[in-house]
């Protein structure tokens, strides 16, 4: 029997994020074991307003905007939101007729999923890739423990207990799963992964780009991704003093962007570090390895809130399928990927100086260099491809499929 899983997503390609390019990985190990998908966007993707569209080769139903005098309403926006995607998805599921309906974050997926599974008597599978109050306190559009919170989290909660089975993307937001009450074996765990096969071992840095940058005979201390505050980039700019008092030759390369970005470099500024701070920008994906190749070490010095003590990050992944050196905090979520002196080292979150006596070291040790990137990329190679991580969805799936087919022949 060919499964037919229809997944119901919050926004997708050609927009970049990691949602989205966790997304296409899924999508591709699932056609890869021979199931069929279909991929059908709520009403926050922003691409337009036709109602199918073909990117890349994949075909996506989009939603439309939700209309009406409740859709700017804060709290009843949400309610017009779900009405819509209802109606849309039951569109869909006509059309269709999958075997299984596979919602990912937020809750506002999955209510539509489940009343429509309901309806139609198709198994419905809810994966939660982060719990969004926590990100709309990280983003400082909420107040944790404020209504605005405690709505959200109980609609998270509502669909957790409803859905027939429940997946997620590390073993922290599992254990916070089960603590609302979720029985444990509903909930089975999709680690985020890499693509192996699209990473090398590190290059040689192109020194033409290393000068421009100002990093001309530099050991460099690198972090690239999106500059939110929970990345906690100020910490490594605040240790940068004590490492140049030891190790003069260091800078820091920041590429990318985002909301810290203006806050970030006034910070060097006030440290008296900005000459030894290079903000490259936000750079097209295609050229990312040039900026990989510069980084003797790659720092990730993670703030330790709910975000990211439950939630694992996908950057390390990729720096460790390329065997880079990675400094990070210790942190739930960095504790689950790096085993600290093994595929990296972690240092105590929050602490400059533990930032920079950890780096410090690294530098001056390069006997133990190569062992370090060669656990790191083993790692990938063997616990998280992404053939291993969708693999894990077959019982799920099959549990579900059959149960679904005993209750239609009932």
């Amino acid at each position: 029997m060919t499964l037919r899983i229809l997944h119901i997503l919050d926004h997708s390609i050609p927009l970049h994020s990691g949602y989205t390019f966790r997304t296409l990985s899924i999508l591709q190990g699932q056609r890869a074991l021979g199931w069929e998908t279909f991929h059908l966007t709520g009403p926050k993707h922003k691409g337009g307003a036709a109602p199918e569209e073909d990117v890349d080769g994949w075909h996506f139903y989009r939603t439309p905007q939700p209309q009406g005098p409740l859709a700017g309403l804060p709290g009843l926006g949400e309610i017009a939101f779900m009405e819509t995607l209802t109606r849309r998805l039951d569109e869909v599921v006509t059309r269709l007729a999958p075997d299984i309906l596979h919602a990912h974050s937020p809750a506002l997926n999955a209510i539509p999923a489940l009343r429509v599974g309901r309806r139609r008597g198709i198994p419905v599978v809810y994966e939660v890739r982060a719990f969004w109050e926590d990100a709309a306190v990280d983003h400082g559009t909420s107040r944790e423990g404020g209504l605005r919170y405690r709505l959200t989290r109980g609609l998270e909660t509502y669909a957790l207990r409803h859905a027939d089975a429940v997946t997620t993307i590390c073993e922290g937001l599992r254990g916070d799963i089960v603590g609302r009450g979720i029985p444990a074996e509903k909930v089975g765990v999709i680690p985020n992964a890499v693509d192996v096969e699209q990473f090398s071992a590190g290059g040689q840095p192109d020194q033409a780009l290393k000068q421009r940058l100002g990093l001309d005979g530099a050991r460099v201390l690198g972090f690239i991704g999106s500059f939110y505050a929970y990345e906690g980039l100020d910490l490594l700019l605040r240790a940068l003093p004590a490492i140049l008092s030891r190790a003069p030759d260091v800078r820091v390369l920041l590429v990318g962007g985002g909301p810290q970005e203006a806050n970030l470099r006034q910070l060097a500024q006030a440290l008296g570090v900005a000459d030894q701070v290079a903000f490259a920008g936000r750079v097209p994906h295609a050229e990312v390895r040039r900026y990989y190749d510069l980084v003797d070490v790659l720092v990730y010095p993670r703030l330790s809130m709910r975000l990211t003590e439950l939630v694992t990050p996908l950057k390390p992944l990729e720096a460790m399928a390329q065997g880079r050196l990675l400094a990070a905090s210790d942190v739930g979520g960095h504790r689950e990927l790096i085993r600290d002196g093994e595929t990296g080292v972690l240092f105590q979150a929050g602490d400059p100086g533990a930032l920079a006596a950890k780096v410090l070291d690294l530098l001056a040790d390069h006997a133990r260099w190569p062992a370090l990137r060669t656990a790191a990329r083993r790692f990938v190679e063997t616990e998280r491809n992404w053939q291993a991580s969708v693999a894990r969805y077959r019982p799920i799936y099959g549990r579900l499929a059959a149960k679904a087919e005993k209750s239609h022949a009932s």
